[in-house]
């Protein structure tokens, strides 16, 4: 008896796939050796070494996939959205009775393609922190890790306000006029005056901190815990001859003191203050805004059991996030005494938004590699792709929760 043919790598995962999930494969892959399988005329995923299936192996779904990518162990050739959304637009189909002899069949699969062996190290840029979850001095490695990149990185892929959050695309046909829009939506929502207080908690680089000072006469106290975006939002300042009408104080929101303000806004900063801890949130910010004062929270959700960004976002970009369904931050922020009174959504401004940043990052990708490792580009750009993907799909949303402090 003549004994069967070795099939070939591209084979060998096309039938794991098959067997582990049951479905075919959702994209083309190209393998090392050479061999291809999966649908032909869109992007190409290469698998360029044994080593990237070690890496999905040991952390099967989208960490494993993120470690082989960033590491340069695969490749997408063609555009990466597509790639991964064709990838993200498949589910298992394989009931849990079959997940045994799934499991047989990947170890033989790897047996066969030599890819049995200890777990690869992570990429270098991966993040790692330590210590009690969100006490001040995790959260302020947490900050750092994303924010203390060169401001000359966010200047080539933000528009020229440096607004780092979801843009206002209502009639604007640019991501500078979206931007704008956006910023004046939330001064008009809060109604500044000129002289009017704001405190902007969690200020980034300063966009909505410049715009209120500058275009609404408006005196601004911006919180930040990142040193790169406080000094960077103090030199802007001084440029525009505005360090008489706004302050920046790097510091932990929950030492921010002073006030009454007549206006708060935290523009997505507040993912980033942790199940446990929101209730206080929404207490100081209530404790320092006045009387009648508005608060005006621009907040991403995210329904469902997965309340953090993913094992990709933990892992690179931003750990310890915690989004909720809307409904339910609106609860923590009426439970703090506030009356909430406008709940506006903007999840399909955020693909928009994310796409221009995308669009920027490829174009000014020579300028970037001066500033970034290789690996940090891969992550940049699986990040704005994936988080367009996002937004696309409903898996995460955006809204601005307006509301009021009662009395007078």
């Amino acid at each position: 008896m003549t004994a069967a043919p070795e099939r070939d790598a591209a084979q060998v995962i096309a039938a794991l796939v098959k067997t582990h999930a049951g479905l075919d494969l959702p994209v083309r892959l190209r393998l090392w050796d050479g061999s291809e399988a999966g649908p032909a005329g869109g992007p190409v995923l290469v698998i360029k070494t044994p080593r990237a299936l070690q890496r999905i192996g040991w952390r099967p779904g989208e960490l494993g996939l993120a470690r082989a990518y960033i590491s340069g162990d695969l490749e997408v050739e063609g555009d990466l959205t597509e790639g991964l959304r064709q990838a993200l637009g498949t589910r298992p189909r394989v009931s849990p009775a079959r997940w045994a002899p799934a499991a047989w069949a990947g170890i033989k699969a790897a047996a066969q393609l030599k890819i049995l062996g200890p777990p690869p190290p992570p990429p270098a840029c991966e993040l790692h922190v330590r210590g009690r979850l969100h006490s001040r001095t995790r959260d302020r490695a947490v900050i750092a890790g994303h924010y203390d990149v060169t401001a000359a990185f966010y200047q080539l892929i933000l528009d020229p306000s440096m607004a780092y959050s979801c843009a206002w695309w209502d009639s604007a046909e640019t991501l500078a006029g979206a931007q704008r829009a956006k910023l004046e939506l939330i001064c008009g929502k809060l109604k500044l005056q000129p002289g009017d207080r704001l405190l902007d908690v969690g200020c980034g680089w300063g966009s909505l901190t410049v715009h209120a000072a500058r275009d609404h006469q408006a005196r601004v106290t911006a919180v930040t815990l990142a040193r790169e975006q406080g000094g960077y939002v103090r030199q802007r300042l001084r440029g525009l001859g505005l360090q008489d009408r706004a302050e920046v104080r790097i510091q932990d929101y929950r030492d921010t003191a002073g006030g009454p303000y007549d206006a708060i806004a935290s523009v997505e900063m507040g993912e980033h203050v942790g199940a446990a801890g929101y209730p206080a949130f929404c207490a100081a910010l209530h404790r320092l805004l006045r009387p009648g004062g508005r608060l005006l929270i621009q907040q991403m959700s995210r329904a469902g059991r997965a309340p953090g960004g993913g094992p990709f976002i933990e892992s690179y970009i931003a750990p310890d996030m915690h989004m909720r369904p809307v409904g339910e931050t609106v609860a923590l922020v009426e439970a703090a005494g506030f009356e909430v009174v406008d709940v506006q959504a903007m999840r399909e401004h955020y693909v928009t938004t994310i796409r221009a940043w995308l669009d920027n990052f490829e174009q000014n990708l020579p300028a970037i590699t001066g500033l970034l490792t290789p690996e940090q580009v891969r992550v940049w750009r699986l990040y704005l792709a994936g988080g367009a993907l996002s937004f696309e799909d409903g898996r995460m949303g955006v809204d601005q929760i307006l509301a009021v402090r009662a009395g007078r």
